[in-house]
């Protein structure tokens, strides 16, 4: 089995023809609070973020994919960012656009596939998550996925001027 290709889903690197699909996702305000976004992203930043999609993640320290159902059709993404080679971690952020397709199991399933990626082709020992205090469907998706919490920051980030508490969540590679 590929490491990318799951039972529902499969994991693809960018490519052009996903200037509309990332445009719409970075320029929705619901997604801001996740993003840490506080600005609307040009198409044409966007385009050039599309063609240095291709760079190492050695290189920009960063890994975005497209979660694609079996018929091809993109339902979110998934990165691997703040990406440290010397402490074998990177952090790990997932999205699915439309709420008509969560809890399809997509989330889930695309997580265990870049979990896995990670340990065996980038050689991590540790993955790691950012999730907000208030977000239960991310937490349940990393906690299904064997993500332990293993800290709390209060009043860590800043929305719609209000502070949320956000949790750390961190999975190790058990494997030597």
């Amino acid at each position: 089995m590929l490491t990318l290709t799951g039972d529902k889903v499969y994991l693809r690197a960018l490519e052009p023809e996903d200037l509309d699909f990332v445009h719409k996702i970075e320029n929705d305000e619901d997604f801001w609070e996740i993003s840490s976004t506080q600005s609307p992203y040009s198409k044409f930043l966007i385009r050039q973020y599309l063609e240095n999609a291709h760079r190492d993640i050695y290189d920009i320290k960063q890994l975005r994919l497209v979660v694609c159902t079996k018929k091809h059709r993109p339902v979110g993404l998934i990165d691997v960012f703040d990406l440290e080679p010397a402490n074998r971690r990177a952090a790990v952020g997932i999205l699915i656009a439309n709420k008509k397709d969560r809890k399809k199991g997509f989330g889930s399933e695309s997580l265990a596939l870049l979990s896995k990626y990670c340990f065996t082709h980038l050689g991590l020992h540790q993955i790691y998550a950012n999730v907000t205090a208030d977000n239960l469907e991310s937490m349940q998706v990393f906690e299904n996925n064997g993500f332990r919490k293993v800290g709390l920051k209060k009043d860590w980030t800043l929305f719609n001027g209000k502070f949320k508490d956000e949790w750390l969540y961190q999975l190790l590679n058990n494997v030597h």
